[in-house]
């Protein structure tokens, strides 16, 4: 069996040819590659241990001085989050697979029906849940597509998961992923567990190119483990792969002959950067914290000063003569129904001492400084669902939300390009490894659970040549006042008479031409009614023959003559 990547860990029993082309040489200049990369990207990476703390709206731990109070913080970043991640939730993406020859047709609906049980045994709605939360926060999010050869009891399966942006390493200057030289997937696991699955290899544990850590709350202990790497690399149009330790090669595609053709044959890394907001030299980009952390420092401030300064108002003070007689202690004491003096008061003796009002251009810099972060990070009123001026109408509301709703619909889009290509890596692991017919419980269009078989015997190269899909992407699911929108729409149709069983032919044309969420359901009723229609016309007709038969029979036996 192959080794695999990030489905756990090598088992080192796999057999090593002869030929030994990756060597300790070969390794000791892969980390020096690695830690040239890693140089490369310090920014980035301070950058988003510094984003993680500004999401738990903890940032002023790591801003303030020593000695300084932690300031409270406001959540309008946090919101604006939380909403984007929401409505890209709301339209989670669905593949279909479309093929681009005839004989492709059966092939092409079967990967329709299989993807999704392939995807949904990886959990991978929690995956782009999580790859979203990433991306907003630091602007790109890393998707891994593996086969893990131990997975289905060993029958092997696809792997689809997310990879933290800290734990990969590419060549600095590069946009697209693909012509980096080398990339590096790395890892912290237990010296023990690593030592255990490969007793032959001297692995005694060390600090080579740590990994850049997250500020955890717990104390997270890392003396027990060492840093396993994964290197993909590229020798002309084949994708190699060695998984090392320290000095210890564990595995080498190229030191065995059965990976001729190289470790993924579709000679790609397999790793797919979905990206928010791109910037150039690089394949990731910055998120919704960099555009708008410095209008949440600017809020955060004015509401600390507004606070500072409310305090000191709503605090009594006075200014006391020496020598009063004013015991100052009975005067603060709210407490003290009585205070006792020696002479008489006035306001030479003693004044209470208070601040002007709060001038109004502070809190009105305040707000505008809250609708710029609202701005930049588009989550207007709409956009998160609040309404205005007294639209209740769920059409009305939709179509304002989508109005304002432009830059979620983008980022969305974005996510279903990446998407497209995520399903055509799994199908270029299933067209690899896919030899075993395996079985597949689907969901057939009746709605009854079916068994469906297949293999890569479909995928393979054909006497037609390699087939190729195209991938349709659509939302799986709609947001409330989309929803909302639609059952208005059918209301009115209804209300129309479109669905009348004599309207049947005319409600069809419509419906084939516009396109919502249970469209097949109303066709079905149409196509029902359409039924019930024509065989009452049929019984109608039968019934009116039968009628007219009858009476030629009585008017027939009228014209008789009487015997």
């Amino acid at each position: 069996t192959a080794p695999f990547r990030q489905g756990g860990l090598l088992d080192g029993k796999g057999l090593m040819a002869e030929l030994k082309i990756i060597t300790e040489k070969e390794i000791g200049n892969a980390w020096e590659t690695l830690r040239r990369y890693k140089q490369g990207k310090t920014s980035l990476e301070n950058r988003i241990v510094e984003e993680e703390m500004f999401f738990k709206q903890r940032h002023w731990e790591i801003l303030r001085k020593p000695g300084d109070p932690i300031k409270p913080t406001s959540g309008w970043m946090f919101n604006s989050i939380v909403n984007k991640h929401a409505d890209a939730m709301d339209n989670y993406p669905e593949a279909i697979c479309l093929p681009r020859e005839e004989s492709d047709e059966e092939c092409a609906q079967s990967l329709t029906n299989i993807i999704p049980v392939v995807l949904q045994r990886n959990n991978f709605e929690d995956t782009y849940s999580d790859n979203w939360w990433y991306k907003l926060k630091h602007g790109a999010c890393a998707y891994g597509i593996f086969w893990d050869n131990k997975a289905e009891h060993g029958l092997g399966d696809v792997l689809v998961n997310k990879i933290d942006l800290l734990n990969i390493f590419w060549e600095p200057g590069i946009r697209d992923i693909q012509k980096s030289r080398n990339l590096f997937i790395c890892d912290l696991v237990h010296l023990d567990v690593i030592k255990s699955m490969y007793p032959d290899k001297n692995i005694v544990g060390s600090a080579e190119t740590e990994i850049k850590k997250y500020i955890y709350d717990d104390n997270v202990d890392t003396s027990d483990k060492v840093l396993v790497v994964d290197w993909y690399y590229k020798k002309g149009d084949k994708l190699h792969f060695c998984k090392f330790c320290e000095n210890n090669v564990l595995f080498a595609s190229e030191n065995d002959p059965a990976y001729n053709n190289g470790w993924y044959e579709d000679g790609e890394y397999p790793i797919e950067f979905d990206v928010l907001y791109p910037e150039e030299g690089t394949p990731v980009g910055f998120g919704i914290i960099s555009i708008t952390k410095d209008a949440q420092l600017y809020i955060d401030t004015l509401d600390n000063l507004i606070m500072d300064y409310t305090n000191a108002a709503a605090r009594a003070r006075f200014l006391v003569k020496k020598g009063s007689g004013i015991n100052e202690k009975d005067v603060l004491d709210p407490n003290k129904a009585v205070i006792e003096i020696d002479e008489g008061v006035d306001e030479r003796r003693i004044k209470q001492f208070s601040l002007n009002t709060l001038n109004g251009y502070i809190m009105n810099f305040r707000e505008t400084k809250v609708d710029e972060l609202k701005e930049t990070s588009s989550n207007r009123d709409f956009s998160q669902g609040g309404t205005m001026g007294g639209v209740t109408s769920g059409a009305a509301i939709a179509v304002l939300q989508e109005a304002g709703n432009k830059t979620s619909r983008d980022m969305s889009d974005a996510s279903y390009r990446v998407y497209q290509r995520v399903v055509h890596k799994v199908i270029e692991r299933m067209r690899q490894f896919y030899n075993a017919e395996r079985v597949f419980r689907i969901t057939g269009e009746n709605g009854n659970n079916e068994d469906v078989k297949f293999s890569n015997a479909s995928l393979i190269n054909q006497p037609m040549g390699r087939p190729v899909f195209d991938i349709e992407v659509k939302a799986q699911k709609q947001n409330p006042y989309s929803t909302l929108s639609q059952n208005e729409t059918i209301m009115n149709l209804y209300s129309a008479g479109l669905f009348a069983p004599e309207n049947a032919q005319a409600a069809m044309v419509v419906l084939e031409l516009m396109n919502f969420e249970g469209k097949k359901k109303a066709m079905e009723f149409v196509k029902q009614g359409m039924t019930l229609q024509n065989q009452l016309m049929q019984m109608q007709q039968e019934m009116q023959m039968m009628m007219q038969e009858n009476a030629m029979l009585k008017g027939v036996g009228m014209e008789m003559p009487v015997a």
